[in-house]
C-alpha cells in the first residue's frame, strides 16, 4: 500500500524517454503533466536532448542530483527498459510505471522476468509493463500517452476504474467524462509483471478517496489471494467487476492481448458472486452500476415506485422491474392516494406507475415525488422523464434534482431522447443525480443496488 502511494501521490517523477517530437509517447506524458499542473519536481531523461519544453533533460537517470525520486515513468523501447531500471535502482527510485510494450504479451516472457528481476534487486513498485499506467485527479499525476484533445478527463469523485487494458480503459474514462462521473484514481496495471490487480484492490480497499472499485480484468494472477481479499473487501465497499476471456476464443485473445491466464470464466463468476462482487457483462453495464453506487446509498427494500409523463415507458419499465429477480412493484398507500386525489387533475389515475400525463410540469412532478418518498410502501423511485413533451423542461430537472436532496431514498431518473434531452440529463447528472436512458438498465442498476447491499447487511 505504501508502495502504490509513490506512484499515485508522488512528490517527484523522471519521466524517461521524454521527447519535445509531438506525438511521440514521451512528449504527451510530459504535456499531460504540465496540463493538469502537476505540482511536484519532474525531471526528464532523453539521451539526444539536453532541453525539453524549457525543461532540462539528463542522458541517464543517475545523473540526476536527488535525494531519491518517487516515481518513474518509463517510455522507452522494451529492450532498453531494464538498463533503464538497473539506474532508477542505483538512483534509489522508489516506484516505476513501464507503459513500454514488447513483453510477454508477444511472447517475450525472458524480457519480462528481467524487468522483474531488476525491480525487486532494488524494491521498486512496477506498475506494467505494456499499460497507460495511472492518473489520480487529486495529486495531478497523469502517465496516460494520451492526447488531452482526444480524451474527456472525468471530475474528481469517488469511483476508481481499474483496467487491466489501456483501450478499455481510456474508452470507460472518456465515457465516464461525458456522462458526468466523478473518479478517484485510475489504474492501468497491463501485463501485471510485478504489482497485480490483488495488490491494487488492497490498496483501493482501504483508500478513503476511493468509495466504488470497478474493474476490467482478463485474468487473475493469485487465485488464492484474491479470494481472501474478496471475502473481506466488498464489506467495505462496493465491487464491480467485467471479466473478459468468458470463451475459448476470448481467453487466447487475453493471453496475446497482456500475457493474461484468463482461466475458466465459471470459476471466476462463481468466486465473484460468492464474495458479493458486483457482475457487469459488458461496458454499458460497468457504467451504469458504477454510476448508481456512486450517488446511492443503502434501499430500505426492493419496492419501486414509478413516475412517468408517458403511459407507454411506465409500462415498459414495469416490465423491465417485473422481470427482473429481486425488484417488486411498490403499492401505494391510501394515504398517499388520498394525498395525490386532492393535488392531481382528474385524467390522472392513482397508481403505481403514476401516469402523470403528457401535460405534466415540475408542479405535478414535485407532488408526485414528495408523496412517494413519503410513503413506506416504496423503497425506491423511478422517475421517468420525457422531454419531448410541452411541461418538461429546465424547471422540471431542475425540480427532481431538489427533491432527490430532500430524499434518503434512492432515486434515479429515466430519460429518453436526443439534444435537448441530452441536455437536461448532463444538468441532473452534474447535480448527482443518477440518469438512464433505457428501462433495462434502470431495472438492472437498481437490482445490483439492492443485492450488495443485502449481501452486506448479511454478511458485512
Amino acid at each position: 500500500m505504501k508502495e502504490l502511494k509513490y506512484i499515485l501521490k508522488p512528490k517527484s517523477v523522471v519521466i524517461v524517454g521524454a521527447s519535445r517530437i509531438p506525438g511521440k509517447v514521451g512528449h504527451i506524458i510530459l504535456q499531460n503533466y504540465i496540463n493538469d499542473g502537476y505540482s511536484g519536481k519532474i525531471y526528464l531523461v532523453n539521451r539526444n536532448e539536453e532541453e525539453i519544453l524549457g525543461m532540462r533533460s539528463y542522458s541517464r537517470v543517475t545523473d540526476i542530483k536527488a535525494d531519491g525520486i518517487d516515481l518513474a515513468v518509463i517510455a522507452v523501447p522494451a529492450e532498453a527498459v531494464p538498463g533503464v531500471l538497473e539506474d532508477c535502482g542505483k538512483a534509489e527510485v522508489k516506484s516505476a510505471v513501464v507503459v513500454s510494450g514488447g513483453f510477454a504479451e508477444i511472447g517475450k516472457q525472458e524480457l519480462q522476468d528481467e524487468i522483474v528481476r531488476i525491480a525487486k534487486k532494488y524494491k521498486i513498485a512496477m506498475i506494467g509493463p505494456n499499460c497507460l499506467g495511472v492518473m489520480d485527479p487529486r495529486s495531478r499525476v497523469n502517465t496516460l500517452f494520451l492526447p488531452s484533445y482526444k480524451l474527456a478527463k472525468p471530475e474528481i469523485g469517488g469511483i476508481s476504474f481499474v483496467a487491466q487494458s489501456g483501450a478499455v480503459g481510456s474508452t470507460v474514462l472518456d465515457l465516464m467524462a461525458g456522462e458526468g462521473f466523478g473518479i478517484s484514481k485510475f489504474i492501468s496495471y497491463g501485463n501485471a509483471a510485478d504489482i497485480d490487480e490483488v495488490d491494487i484492490l488492497e490498496y483501493l480497499m482501504e483508500d478513503e478517496e476511493t468509495k466504488v472499485i470497478a474493474m476490467y480484468i482478463e485474468g487473475i494472477k493469485r487465485g488464492k489471494d484474491f479470494i481472501e481479499l474478496g471475502k473481506r473487501i466488498t464489506k467495505k465497499k462496493p465491487v464491480i467487476i467485467l471479466k473478459a476471456g468468458r470463451t475459448e476464443a476470448g481467453a487466447t485473445a487475453a493471453h496475446s492481448h497482456t500475457a493474461a491466464l484468463a482461466g475458466s470464466y465459471e470459476a471466476h463468476e462463481a468466486v465473484f458472486r460468492q464474495f458479493g462482487f458486483t457482475i457487469a457483462n459488458d461496458i454499458s453495464e460497468l457504467l451504469y452500476y458504477s454510476k448508481i453506487f456512486a450517488s446511492e446509498a443503502a434501499p430500505a427494500g426492493s419496492r419501486i415506485g414509478i413516475i412517468t409523463n408517458g403511459g407507454g415507458a411506465g409500462v415498459l419499465t414495469t416490465d423491465a422491474i417485473a422481470s427482473s429477480r429481486h425488484m417488486l412493484l411498490g403499492e401505494l398507500s391510501e394515504k398517499s392516494k388520498s394525498e395525490l386525489k386532492k393535488v392531481m387533475p382528474p385524467l390522472v389515475n392513482i397508481a403505481n406507475p403514476l401516469d402523470l400525463a403528457g401535460d405534466a410540469d415540475d408542479r405535478r412532478y414535485r407532488d408526485a415525488l414528495t408523496s412517494m418518498a413519503s410513503d413506506q410502501g416504496i423503497d425506491m423511485i423511478i422517475v421517468i422523464i420525457l422531454f419531448q413533451t410541452p411541461g418538461a423542461d429546465s424547471r422540471l430537472a431542475a425540480e427532481v434534482v431538489a427533491m432527490k436532496e430532500k430524499t434518503s431514498k434512492p432515486m434515479v431518473v429515466l430519460s429518453i431522447g436526443s439534444e435537448y434531452t441530452e441536455m437536461h440529463k448532463m444538468m441532473m447528472e452534474r447535480s448527482g443525480l443518477p440518469v438512464y436512458d433505457s428501462p433495462r438498465a434502470v431495472a438492472l442498476s437498481l437490482e445490483a443496488l439492492y443485492s450488495y447491499y443485502k449481501y452486506k447487511a448479511r454478511f458485512g
